[in-house]
């Protein structure tokens, strides 16, 4: 992406950028979960429940389901995390389209922004519908679309598919380690889906070079509804 000046949406080469930031928030974020919804149903239809299959030794799709956030994570009840995840994109949408009017807001800041909001939309759409359109056979049975309301689970309780699974290297931690003696130790063991990525890259990115731009952000805000 170009590096633009803020105040006149143009590059350092001097020329206008064709899109707005909001329309590239649009954008990015329905390609996002357009990709990352053919991917999941891709695997549900294909595989079933446990299937690994090894594309190299360090890349695996390996389709699982989980309850919980991001790789797999459990925390709180079903209901709880598919509720949290609704108020959390809304909150996400609600503060995008107020930093997209800011001139000093940078087009790659709000890149960022929509791929989070993007990765946990998409997560969404698993907790919200795929418990309703999907069965849920036991291996080696695979799964196939279902009349609304035949699922295997109610609404908000469906389950989030993954499926990238990346054992870069792995060893046996040696007997004289403390805590982890013995046992065997893979790097990267979590299995992710698409949105997932996609909330890490917009959150690490982020981090690593949009931190000042976030805080200004939440400064201002601050101020504004202190000068209300």
């Amino acid at each position: 992406m170009p590096d633009t000046d803020n105040r006149t949406g143009m590059d350092i080469a001097g020329r206008k950028f064709p899109l707005s930031k909001g329309m590239l928030a649009i954008i990015i974020a329905v390609a996002v979960i357009i990709i990352d919804q053919i991917i999941k149903i891709w695997v549900k239809t294909s595989f079933y429940e446990g299937e690994d299959l090894t594309v190299c030794s360090w890349f695996h799709l390996r389709f699982i389901q989980n309850n919980g956030m991001a790789f797999g994570m459990e925390f709180g009840s079903k209901l709880f995390l598919t509720l949290f995840r609704i108020v959390f994109v809304s909150l996400l949408i609600y503060y995008i389209c107020k930093v997209v009017r800011r001139p000093q807001i940078k087009y790659g800041y709000v890149v960022c922004l929509a791929l989070i909001t993007a990765g946990a939309a998409g997560n969404i759409i698993d907790c919200l519908f795929y418990g309703e359109i999907f069965n849920n056979p036991m291996p080696p049975q695979i799964a196939e679309f279902v009349s609304w309301g035949d699922g295997y689970a109610g609404l908000l309780h469906g389950k989030v598919v993954d499926m990238f699974y990346f054992p870069l290297f792995s060893f046996d931690w040696p007997d004289w380690v403390p805590f982890f003696g013995g046992e065997h130790f893979t790097f990267f063991d979590p299995v992710f889906n698409f949105a997932d990525a996609a909330i890490s890259v917009g959150m690490v990115s982020i981090l690593g070079f949009y931190y000042k731009t976030l805080s200004n952000s939440l400064e201002s805000k601050n101020e504004s509804e202190k000068n209300k």
